[in-house]
This record gives C-alpha cells, sequence and structure tokens, in this order.
C-alpha cells in the first residue's frame, strides 16, 4: 500500500524557532551566566567581614556572603573562582560526549545543573557548600560554552558568521556589569540569598527548552546517531537468536543459566570497551587539535590576550586608583570596560566580515587590533595626565575587545566540525589556566616586589606584543577553513530525513521532511 500524500498545508509549521531566534535564546543564556559572575563579585551579594576595634569595645556587623560565613580575603578570593574547577574539569568531558549524544540534550543538561546549582547556593550554610555549588555552576556551563558557539556558526548566514559569533560574545561585558548592578540592589534590599534564587527561576525555562524542543543536529555529528541505531539494531537482532535458542533448547536449564551469566559478562565487557572507546576517540581528537598549527597559534596567542586582560579586570581599577588618585576609578574603569566591550566586540564580528571571512584575514584583524591596542595601553600608563589615560585607554579597549568574535571564528573553522566543541572547550581551558587565573596573583607578586603601580601595569601590558606577534604568525601559516569539510561524515539520506533541523522555510521541503520522518 502506498503510503498517503500529505499536502504541505496540512502540515503544522515546525516551530518558530529560527536561527535569529537561537541566536537571541542563546545570547540571553550567556548573559545570565556572566550575569552570575558579576553578583558573586557585586558588593550588595559579596559583602564586607566584620569589624571590631582593638579594645572589642564596638563591632560592625559583616555584610553578605563574606560576612555571613565570616571569610576571610583569601577564602572570599576562592570562592569567586571556585567555579572555574568545574568548568575546566567539564568542558572536555561535554565536547567528548557531544559525538555519542545529541548535543543540544547535553546543552540542556548543562542547564539544568547551572539552575539547581545556583538554587542551591541560595541554600549554602557555611563556606565549604557555597563554594561545592560554585563549582557545580562551572559544570553546568561548561556544556553551554563548548556547544553554543558552533551550533550559531552552523545557522549563522555565509557572510555575517563573525558577526553573530560577535554579537553572542558581547554578552560577557554586558553580562558582568548588569551583574554588579543586579546583584547590588537585589542583595541590598532583599539580601545576598534571594539573588541566587532569583538567576536560578530565570534560567529554568531555558533548561526546560533544551529537552521539550525537538533535538537540533549539530554539523558534523550526523552519523553519532547512525551509530547507534546500528548497534540498537545489532542488539535485537542478538535478543532474536538468544529468543530462537532458547525456544530450541528450552529443556536445557542449565545451559539458560549458563546463558544468562554469559550475556551479563559480555554486557559488562560492551560497557568497559565503550568507556576505553570514548577513551580512544578523545585522545585522537586532541593529538589532532595539537598537530593543527593554526589551532595551536590562535589558542598561544588567546592565552597572551586573557593574561593581560584578566589582571586588567582584577587590578586594573585599583591601579588607576594609585597611580592616578582617581576616586572613583571603579565606576569609570568599569563603564568603559563595558561600553567599550560592548562596542568593540560587535564592531570586530562586522569588520571581519567586511574583510570577507577568511581564517587569514581573521589573524589580520587579530594581530593588528591587538598590537595598536597594546601600545594605546602602553601609552595611556605612560602618561601623567589622567585625561590623556582615559582617552587612549578607552581607545585601546575598543580595539583590544574587537578580537573577541575573529578568534572564535578562526578557533570554529580551523578544524573539521565534528571536532568544533572540543577545540572550544580546550581553548577554553588553555586561556583561563595559562592565562587570566595565573596573570592576577602574578601581577600581585610583581607589585609586592617593585611596588610601583605604574611600572607593574606597563609590564603586565607588554605581554600583549607577543600575543599579537604569535597571531601575525598565522596570517602566513597554510590554513584551510574546514566547515564544509564531511568527508569524516557521510550521513545517509535516511538519517538526515530523521534529524529536525533547525529551519526550513520551503513548504516543499517541509512536505517531504514530514513524510520522510513518518518513514523512520
Amino acid at each position: 500500500m502506498e503510503p498517503p500524500i500529505i499536502s504541505s498545508t496540512m502540515i503544522p509549521t515546525l516551530s518558530w524557532f529560527t536561527p535569529k531566534r537561537l541566536l537571541a535564546i542563546f545570547c540571553v543564556i550567556n548573559l545570565l551566566n556572566y550575569l552570575d559572575r558579576g553578583t558573586i563579585a557585586s558588593n550588595g551579594v559579596n559583602g564586607s567581614k566584620g569589624t571590631c576595634t582593638e579594645a572589642a569595645a564596638t563591632c560592625t556587623s559583616g555584610s553578605g556572603i563574606q560576612g555571613d560565613f565570616n571569610l576571610n580575603n583569601f577564602e572570599d578570593g576562592i570562592l569567586s573562582s571556585a567555579f572555574l574547577v568545574g568548568l575546566l574539569v567539564a568542558c572536555p568531558i561535554f565536547a567528548s560526549l557531544a559525538k555519542s549524544i545529541n548535543p543540544f540534550r547535553l546543552i540542556g543538561v548543562g542547564l539544568s545543573v547551572w539552575t539547581l546549582a545556583t538554587l542551591f547556593c541560595g541554600f549554602s550554610f557555611n563556606f565549604w557548600s557555597i563554594s561545592v555549588c560554585r563549582m557545580l555552576v562551572g559544570v553546568g556551563e561548561a556544556s553551554f560554552i563548548s556547544l553554543a558557539a558552533p551550533f550559531i556558526d552552523d545557522n549563522a548566514p555565509t557572510s555575517q558568521k563573525t558577526a553573530w559569533l560577535a554579537t553572542f560574545y558581547m554578552c560577557i561585558p554586558s553580562g558582568y556589569a548588569l551583574g554588579y548592578v543586579y546583584g547590588g540592589l537585589v542583595g541590598s534590599y532583599f539580601g545576598w540569598r534571594y539573588a541566587f534564587w532569583i538567576e536560578s527561576i530565570l534560567m529554568l525555562p531555558f533548561a526546560i527548552l533544551g529537552f521539550l524542543m525537538k533535538p537540533l543536529q549539530l554539523k558534523g555529528f550526523g552519523s553519532g546517531n547512525l551509530i547507534k541505531v546500528e548497534e540498537s539494531k545489532t542488539d535485537a537482532s542478538e535478543v532474536q537468536v538468544a529468543n530462537a535458542s532458547n525456544v530450541r533448547d528450552d529443556s536445557l536449564s542449565l545451559k539458560e543459566e549458563f546463558r544468562d551469566n554469559t550475556s551479563n559478562d559480555q554486557s559488562k565487557s560492551k560497557s568497559a570497551t565503550k568507556m576505553f572507546d570514548q577513551f580512544s576517540i578523545f585522545f585522537i581528537d586532541m593529538k589532532e587539535l595539537l598537530l593543527d598549527k593554526v589551532y595551536v597559534i590562535n589558542v598561544l596567542g588567546n592565552i597572551g590576550y586573557n593574561f593581560v586582560l584578566g589582571a586588567y579586570s582584577y587590578w586594573g581599577p585599583k591601579a588607576v586608583y594609585n597611580i592616578y588618585h582617581m576616586a572613583d576609578a571603579d565606576l569609570v574603569f568599569g563603564g568603559i570596560t563595558v561600553v567599550c566591550g560592548i562596542v568593540g566586540t560587535l564592531a570586530g564580528g562586522f569588520v571581519a566580515d567586511f574583510m570577507t571571512n577568511t581564517i587569514s584575514n581573521a589573524f589580520k584583524l587579530l594581530s593588528a587590533t591587538t598590537f595598536i591596542g597594546a601600545a594605546l595601553f602602553f601609552g595611556a600608563f605612560l602618561c601623567r595626565n589622567v585625561n590623556g589615560f582615559l582617552a587612549l585607554f578607552s581607545i585601546g579597549e575598543l580595539l583590544v575587545f574587537s578580537t573577541l568574535g575573529p578568534v572564535s571564528y578562526v578557533c570554529l573553522h580551523c578544524v573539521k566540525p565534528s571536532l568544533r566543541p572540543l577545540s572550544m572547550a580546550m581553548s577554553t581551558v588553555a586561556i583561563h589556566v595559562f592565562g587570566d587565573v595565573p596573570s592576577s596573583p602574578l601581577f600581585g607578586i610583581l607589585q609586592d616586589s617593585i611596588n610601583n603601580w605604574r611600572t607593574t601595569s606597563l609590564i603586565l601590558t607588554t605581554i600583549l606584543f607577543p600575543a599579537a606577534g604569535i597571531w601575525f604568525i598565522g596570517i602566513f601559516v597554510h590554513s584551510v577553513d574546514k566547515f564544509e569539510d564531511d568527508s569524516e561524515n557521510q550521513v545517509s539520506n535516511i538519517e538526515r530525513s530523521c534529524t529536525i533541523p533547525l529551519l526550513q522555510e520551503k513548504t516543499g521541503e517541509t512536505s517531504t521532511s514530514h513524510t520522510q520522518s513518518l518513514e523512520c
């Protein structure tokens, strides 16, 4: 009997979920992630420790997390970066799991962990409990960091890929800024615990969306589902053979018992083999990344870049205050960073698209903007006038923030599609482990040694010059855009029909897809 012909008018629209809406949703999620980072650093949530006079005659109670749990500055510093532990451990794991589990579902799992972790941050009762919760926040954020950018890259128009990535990463400085304001207001009026509870409520709909929506397929990962189907078919055939054998040998109970024990052993062996295969695939993929010259150059430049910007973000306001005796250094430095971060990030993405999206052009933009930005920073700290400093530093920040889109473009396009999540994950791990995590304490050690804020800031700034030089080398290294490389993953037409695409604008395609999905 022939399958019924389904009229396109009978098929409801797949959903309102278009590429631009996907970008908007991911931007909101990214904004919430960085809002949380700004929140825990805000005065309203982080608070201050209680103090007493020498005679202990009068004491003032502390405020926020530091006051409630009586944390010293060292413990408070650990708390602000505890999420990095979970983030760095979980990033490679989520990237590897993307080869066997639908990546969109993994984002749903990660956001669920994030939602629960922030919820329990509000219920924490001491330093260790909130530290564990902050680590779990990092675990939840890891899946999104590894997988969101590849999804955006898949669905962005070809001529606007870097602009879309820049729009996504623009949420980093704006999220931090909103977090400072949000944490200050909520912490002051309702208490620091409410800040985390509200965050959890805001993220909950997106976590649910990751499970309820039809899963989107990430480019380069179609064959994973096919392998699963084939394995399930193999398992089913083995069951059928076993059943037939049981029918024939029904009277041989001892043989049945022996067969059951053997089956259990085989099941355990299969699980161990699958786990070993996962590790083997991970190490093979890691070897491929480390042997990719373009990828290594991009990450090395990014490490130097984040080394400087990480120290700026932590020590910048204090350095400006001590060099120029600016009373409102926090507000001025933070305001400049937010505005320049948003404008610079967006401008960098649009300029990269205007230059035509190629890896070589991205390296040209990265090296030029970083070098000129470093020169302006250097001149700013040499300047004796505070207005001159603010002018030079603002232009420098506009230039260095313009790198966020292009550096992600290179990270996504210098590897084959199936390696993009691992590429983003390992890049994130590298820039934190070797970049912004050690830079702040090293800056502090240097400042304690020479006791000159201007000189220390100038020494830090010089690291941007070799970062620009590394990216400059990338211009001359042979590079191939591997976005369209499907040679490793020839997906059958049947499998393609069983995968729900993000957007089908033509009704004819929708009709065909729906008919094929019924056959699946």
